[in-house]
């Protein structure tokens, strides 16, 4: 991705986190990514890690209209998706999409209560319901809005190993190209 790009996804990512009344802490830790395709409008995201502990994890994340977050799965980490503003959309499958039949029934929470889904079933989040994804399940994720903040709330947070995207093209963190001044350093830009 360009710097120049970042810093575009970054001033309307904050834009809309202040519009819908969230204050981010003294020094948020920034993750703008189109995951190594060189698409961000059409995949992408942008994160904003609040929390990284050892036993747990706290993030804002933004999504723009039909932006998809790619299908994958976490080999040790439960995560809540939850719809902070906006509509969410959210596919949801037991196991590899590559491997797993669609409309293979599994138990999911929804909102706190357990029910039945079918694999490559799509969720239709609006502000404030969630869904609790166990390690395993391969998500895929997109606003139905103009605009959607998400949370996530998770168990620790290990985004080198932890993720498996169905797509092998797929990188977590994008090559930079300096074209101007960052706005903000991302994550990687602090290891």
């Amino acid at each position: 991705m360009k710097r120049s790009e970042i810093n575009c996804v970054y001033r309307k990512a904050r834009a809309c986190l202040e519009r819908t009344g969230w204050v981010l802490p003294p020094r948020p830790r920034w993750d703008i990514t189109d995951f190594g395709l060189g698409k961000y409008g059409e995949v992408g995201l942008a994160l904003v890690n609040l929390a990284e502990e050892p036993e747990y994890c706290e993030k804002l994340m933004y999504s723009m209209r039909n932006q998809v977050t790619p299908m994958h799965a976490h080999r040790k980490k439960k995560e809540d998706i939850i719809c902070r503003s906006g509509r969410l959309a959210i596919e949801v499958w037991e196991g590899d999409p590559r491997q797993t039949g669609r409309g293979v029934t599994f138990r999911l929470k929804r909102n706190g209560e357990y029910g039945e889904v079918s694999s490559g079933e799509v969720l239709h989040l609006a502000a404030g319901e969630r869904v609790t994804l166990e390690p395993g399940a391969y998500h895929s994720f997109w606003a139905e809005s103009d605009e959607c903040v998400l949370g996530e709330v998770s168990t620790a947070n290990d985004d080198l190993k932890d993720n498996f995207f169905v797509d092998p093209d797929i990188g977590r963190y994008p090559e930079i190209e300096e074209d101007e001044q960052p706005l903000a350093r991302l994550i990687r830009e602090h290891r």
